[in-house]
């Protein structure tokens, strides 16, 4: 799944750890999030969705695989 958490995240100057902190994770889960590492859960995703001030289907694009 593809996600657009990082140019949003930076285009409202918030660190990863800001981010983090309003969503109730650490850093690392952001990190791996915005590196395609880990795919957040539906209520982390609406979290993630609020403190960006954007909507799921903005931040997250499905992508299927090339198999």
């Amino acid at each position: 799944m593809k996600n657009y958490i990082k140019d949003i995240r930076r285009s409202m100057n918030m660190s990863q750890e800001q981010l983090a902190v309003t969503c109730g994770v650490t850093r690392q889960t952001i990190n791996a999030i915005e590196n395609d590492k880990y795919d957040p859960t539906l209520s982390l995703a609406f979290k993630l969705s609020i403190s960006l001030q954007t909507t799921v289907d903005k931040l997250f694009v499905f992508k299927e695989d090339a198999n």
